[in-house]
C-alpha cells in the first residue's frame, strides 16, 4: 500500500516552528477523508520510532501526524537532554497544550483528514500529552496511551473530557508505578469517562519501542522492549481506534 508522507510546519504563539511528520493513507482525499490520529512521541522527539508508528497507522487506513512538541524538529537519544526538554515543556504546560492544539488544527485542516473523527495516541511523556489534550476538551474521540505518564495538567472533568481511553501499561514499569494507573482510573471514573486498562506481564517502560534496550544501555535507564506486549497492545489500539473513529 502506498502512503504519502510530508512535513507539516506550524508556527507556535512563541514564534517557534513546529515540524510535525504526517503520513496519509492511499486514497485519502477531500472526497474520501480518513480518520485522523495524532501521535505524541516519547521524550526523544520526532525520531524514527514515532515516524514508523505514523506510517503504520497510514497503512492501517488512518491519517496520522507526529506532534513536534519541542519545536524545530529537535530530537535526541540522550536521556539527560530529553529530560531537560521535557522539563521545559512541563514548566509551561499552557504553552505545551497550545502547541498541541495548533498541530491538531493544522492537521485536521488537511483535505484528506476527517476533522470529525480524530484520536490521539501517546508514548511515555506523550501519554501525558495525549490525556491532557482530552482533559483540555480538544475535539478527540479516542485516547490511547502506551507506557504513558498519567499525571494530569488538571483532572478530567465531566462534559469536558469527551474521549474514550485505552491504557497499555507494563507490569514491570519502574518509571510509572501502578499507583499512578490507579489514580488515573479514579480520575476517569470521577469524570464519567469510558476507559480500559491492559497491564502486560514482563513489560518495562518503553516496551513498544524496538530501540528501548539500546536506549537503556546508552543511558543507564530502566527501559526494555517486549515484542509480544508491543504486538498485542498495537492490535488492541487499532481495533479501539477503528471502533471509536468509525
Amino acid at each position: 500500500m502506498s502512503i504519502k508522507t510530508f512535513e507539516l510546519a506550524s508556527t507556535s504563539a512563541e514564534g517557534v516552528e513546529l515540524l510535525s511528520y504526517v503520513a496519509l493513507p492511499e486514497g485519502a482525499s477531500a472526497e474520501n477523508p480518513a480518520p485522523g490520529i495524532l501521535v505524541a512521541p516519547e521524550w526523544w522527539g520526532v525520531v524514527d520510532y514515532p515516524r514508523s508508528v505514523c506510517e503504520k497507522l497510514a497503512k492501517a487506513g488512518f491519517a496520522a501526524v507526529v506532534i513536534d512538541v519541542f519545536g524545530e524538529g529537535k530530537l535526541t537519544s540522550d536521556a539527560a537532554q530529553a529530560n531537560e526538554w521535557m522539563e521545559q515543556m512541563l514548566a509551561d504546560q499552557d504553552m505545551l497544550m497550545g502547541r498541541c492544539q495548533l498541530v491538531l488544527n493544522d492537521f485536521s485542516d488537511q483535505m484528506a483528514v476527517d476533522s470529525k473523527r480524530l484520536g490521539v495516541i501517546g508514548y511515555c511523556f506523550g501519554g501525558k500529552i495525549a490525556l491532557d489534550m482530552a482533559r483540555e476538551g480538544m475535539p478527540v474521540k479516542a485516547v490511547a496511551t502506551f507506557h504513558g505518564n498519567p499525571t494530569p495538567k488538571q483532572p478530567a472533568e465531566k462534559g469536558k473530557f469527551n474521549a474514550e481511553v485505552l491504557v497499555a501499561h507494563g507490569a514491570e514499569d519502574s518509571m510509572v508505578p501502578m499507583a499512578g494507573i490507579e489514580a488515573l482510573k479514579k480520575e476517569l471514573d470521577n469524570a464519567g469517562v469510558s476507559y480500559h486498562v491492559d497491564v502486560y506481564d514482563n513489560a518495562k517502560h518503553g516496551f513498544t519501542n524496538p530501540d528501548a534496550d539500546k536506549r537503556a544501555a546508552e543511558n543507564g535507564v530502566d527501559l526494555g522492549y517486549n515484542e509480544a506486549a508491543a504486538t498485542q497492545s498495537w492490535d488492541k489500539m487499532i481495533n479501539f481506534m477503528t471502533t471509536c473513529l468509525k
